[in-house]
């Protein structure tokens, strides 16, 4: 009887381990619903799994030399290397707010050597996104206007970045697709619209991703306006130096602002596409303050809300950059290849448009060579964008814009002729 009774209960255990291990317990995670994938990294994956031999990516924003391979700086080479050489070095946790000598030289890289850093308040971030981030963390925790405008089309994350910090998005015209030209009047009419002391971002140079940047005379403008509809100007400076291959030149849109004597101007720099960083996540946040004392208690609430959440930037990045900037060979170098990189975008902008001419299209392409930095806003529609990769294996985002880092003397040709091939006969203009 005990043995009936022992093996009726093993029975029962194994019995129920088997369904237990069969049904695996409904928790919270069972209903998380599946994510969309990022369309550029989702693009990215798409062309690393595609086999066909003449499949061009066009699509990710990092530069790739004439073989179309990623390229190091020397000057970022020969500054690891000072810096593996110098037993100074090491590995402890930066500040809250990051490498202070870097920051330093990354202020005065974008507001210019004369700068006044009594004034400045910044901090290190986590790149350009990091500190978009902060810096929408922080107005929507201080600032009483919750709204920020943004141009029409503009980089993706902007979006997210500024929703999840809780202010109202609202978009203003910037980019006309009927004439692939900056619809300046339209960008006044949005702007003068927008309620007083709203936020406004500004794309300091090389917009991304029409690459149509307003010319001087025109910032003038906008600036007036924004001055007197008293805007916090939030400016994203992603390609200073990438732009037009001079750091100085790209600048300009920052440094005139600050010049006109506007309110508390915000800058989120990146490092990434200008230094090649763009694996080490290198920017700066910064405000520029009505006084020293105004200066301090904002980097206190700026401590204050980088702390919880990633606590201090990594070094190695802005060890980088503050070595080729604090060394006078290697600031020369920089700036010499940073011109290479730019000079090479230029070449490709124009040997596109001349191969587009060479496959017999008759559009007006203009709109390409007359763009700046590293996208190029062609004017093809979804449709285009499909065939392209669909019949070519060419891959690009569906707007349009293409990255002409990804071009070179290898591959333009091939790109212009199925460019002309899905564009011939149809329109690249929205009327």
């Amino acid at each position: 009887m005990k043995i009936n009774l022992l093996a009726a209960l093993l029975f029962f255990l194994v019995n129920s381990a088997r369904s237990f291990s069969m049904t695996a317990p409904k928790t919270y995670l069972t209903d998380i619903p599946m994510g969309a994938p990022d369309a550029i990294l989702g693009i990215a994956e798409n062309f690393k799994k595609c086999t066909d031999p003449n499949k061009v990516n066009v699509c990710v924003g990092a530069y790739r030399d004439e073989n179309g391979k990623p390229w190091i700086l020397p000057s970022v080479r020969e500054a690891e290397k000072m810096l593996m050489d110098d037993v100074s070095e090491n590995k402890e946790y930066a500040s809250i707010s990051g490498d202070a000598v870097f920051v330093e030289q990354a202020i005065k890289f974008a507001y210019g050597q004369d700068a006044n850093l009594d004034t400045i308040a910044a901090v290190q971030t986590l790149s350009g996104t990091g500190a978009c981030r902060i810096g929408g963390e922080f107005l929507g925790k201080f600032y009483p206007v919750k709204k920020i405008y943004i141009p029409d089309p503009t980089w993706g994350n902007h979006i997210a970045i500024f929703e999840n910090c809780g202010l109202e998005v609202i978009r203003y015209r910037y980019y006309d697709r009927k004439t692939n030209g900056l619809d300046l009047n339209g960008m006044l009419e949005d702007i003068k619209a927008a309620p007083e002391a709203s936020i406004v971002l500004l794309h300091a140079c090389a917009h991304n991703p029409t690459g149509c940047d307003p010319s001087k005379e025109q910032w003038k403008v906008i600036s007036d306006l924004i001055k007197e509809k008293n805007l916090q100007v939030f400016f994203d400076s992603a390609y200073q130096g990438f732009a037009s291959g001079n750091a100085e030149a790209d600048a300009f849109a920052l440094r005139f602002f600050v010049n006109e004597g506007h309110n508390n101007i915000m800058l989120a720099q990146s490092f990434a596409k200008n230094f090649g960083l763009y694996g080490e996540r290198c920017g700066t946040l910064s405000f520029v303050t009505n006084n020293a004392d105004e200066k301090e208690r904002v980097l206190s609430q700026v401590k204050r809300i980088i702390r919880p959440m990633y606590s201090s930037p990594p070094v190695h990045g802005s060890s980088i950059v503050r070595k080729v900037l604090t060394n006078e060979h290697l600031t020369k170098q920089y700036y010499e290849e940073c011109a290479l990189m730019a000079n090479r975008i230029g070449s490709m902008r124009n040997l596109l448009v001349e191969e587009l001419k060479n496959a017999g299209s008759t559009h007006d392409w203009s709109h390409i060579t007359s763009q700046i930095g590293m996208f190029a806003y062609t004017g093809m529609n979804s449709d285009m964008c499909d065939e392209l990769t669909s019949k070519y294996s060419i891959f690009l985002t569906r707007d349009g814009r293409i990255s002409l880092a990804g071009l070179n003397e290898k591959n333009v040709a091939y790109v212009a002729n199925a460019i002309h091939s899905v564009t011939d006969g149809k329109s690249i203009t929205m009327g």
